[in-house]
């Protein structure tokens, strides 16, 4: 039986959904990506939308740019992947100015503000080769065949995703018990990741940009899977 999961971080940690044979399974909640990662050990392949593979040095990553090209009008949902070096530094306006001095410019706070999440899932995937970036607006605009015209927080954007991910017989159940506390696009973009698992499980994937990495090698880093 083919198990994967698709991950996404939520405003107290991180939530899976569980895929069997390309079918919803189990969502699972966990505060930390590690603890995350105990309630998967029967899964093949992990997807998860956070940067694996950081640039060391002032060029941006090719996955981050071929990125926001690629989801048109949507494309600023892609934030640029900030150097280990900047993101180790504890406070945004350190950063920042780091940032600016090392290579001429600035980082957003919101690429700052993923800082725990990066370094966490940063830690994990050195060891597990079972975890893939990828990046939900990706998922869906291949789904799709084109990029989606609503943003995902907006109702039509939810539902759209929703019937694109029932094409695939991914259909989340109206109760999750606990984990339906957490807000539904975290839902929904975990789900779009668990589909890109399956891809990458029966050997369907595509990925934008190359392989990279700075400090810490993982097979799959530097690159945007879908």
């Amino acid at each position: 039986m083919t198990q994967v999961a698709g991950i996404d971080g939520c405003p107290k940690g991180w939530i899976a959904i569980v895929l069997e044979e390309g079918r919803f399974a189990r969502a699972e909640f966990a505060s930390t990506f590690a603890e995350l990662l105990s309630h998967l050990a029967g899964t093949q392949v992990i997807a998860v939308d956070i940067p694996i593979g950081l640039p060391d040095g002032s060029e941006r990553r090719a996955a981050d740019v071929e990125a926001r090209k690629r989801l048109g009008k949507l494309g600023p949902a892609v934030f640029a992947t900030p150097p280990r070096i900047v993101l180790e530094v504890p406070s945004y306006s350190e950063a920042n100015a780091l940032s600016k001095e090392l290579f001429g410019r600035g980082i957003s706070a919101q690429s700052y503000a993923l800082r725990k999440k990066i370094l966490e899932v940063d830690e994990c995937a050195t060891t597990d080769d079972r975890i893939y970036e990828v990046h939900p607006e990706v998922c869906f605009t291949a789904m799709k065949s084109e990029p989606l015209a609503y943003p995902k927080k907006s109702w039509h954007g939810q539902q759209a995703r929703l019937r694109l991910l029932a094409q695939y017989d991914i259909n989340i159940p109206d109760d999750l018990g606990p984990v339906g506390l957490i807000p539904p696009d975290d839902i929904i973009d975990a789900a779009a990741a668990a589909w890109s698992a399956e891809r990458i499980a029966n050997g369907k994937a595509d990925c934008l940009g190359e392989p990279a990495h700075d400090a810490r090698p993982n097979p799959s880093a530097g690159r945007i899977w879908y």
